[in-house]
């Protein structure tokens, strides 16, 4: 059965064109005009993953995001926001609310299609493995975080650059091997995207973030027990 990807977007020709080129990708689209409808529709359906346009009536995409990321339901829910505001202010503030991975306007529908292949290929395919780190557990399968047996709500995108982190601990890892491990980009990427989801999850670590290092003008390291 092909994913359900919601559309959260109030212009009719970029929602056509989204939708034409995710049908065309293979996946089953659901859409929405506005943010209030979007997020009825997104707690409602739980969809594979949820493009979002930050500048929408009724309810902003960043007030969108931030409820999905509070319910425990939605939580875990890939977002990939779509958007005319191409400031960087912007561009670290989406990814801060939680967003997976931001995509300014105009854009490729074909980058646009490969990105969304690349998020929901961090969620699949995961092993029975468990990995641990003191009092942090992190399974693979389940898709799961605990923390002094304390569950911890990661978006998608947090738990695989942790999962990525803690399989390769002790070894350093640059900004630019994690951004095509864990985002599936290679090339002149912005390496910030990286700093900027570490600094959220070390926030959600809490004491437990002391394992990750930085790695002064190379990238991060998670120590050894």
């Amino acid at each position: 059965m092909a994913d359900t990807i919601l559309i959260v977007e109030d212009e009719q020709d970029v929602l056509d064109l989204v939708a034409y080129h995710l049908k065309k990708a293979g996946y089953h689209t659901v859409t929405a005009r506005d943010g209030a409808t979007g997020l009825a529709k997104a707690r409602d359906l739980l969809p594979a993953l949820v493009v979002l346009d930050l500048m929408l009536p009724q309810l902003e995409g960043t007030e969108v995001c931030k409820r999905l990321r509070a319910d425990p339901r939605t939580a875990h829910l890939p977002i990939l926001m779509l958007t005319a505001k191409a400031a960087e202010v912007d561009r670290i503030l989406g990814l801060e609310l939680g967003a997976d991975d931001y995509v300014t306007k105009p854009f490729s529908p074909r980058e646009l299609v490969l990105r969304i292949k690349s998020i929901l290929g961090r969620v699949k395919g995961r092993t029975s493995e468990v990995l641990k780190h003191g009092d942090l557990v992190v399974d693979l399968a389940k898709h799961a975080v605990s923390l002094k047996d304390k569950h911890l709500e990661l978006t998608a995108t947090e738990f695989k650059l942790l999962a990525t982190l803690l399989e390769r601990r002790g070894r350093v890892q640059t900004r630019d091997s994690l951004l095509a491990d864990v985002w599936g980009y290679e090339g002149d990427v912005d390496t910030r995207t990286v700093d900027t989801h570490v600094r959220r999850l070390r926030e959600k670590l809490g004491k437990a973030a002391d394992a990750i290092e930085t790695v002064r003008g190379v990238g991060y390291r998670f120590t050894e027990p």
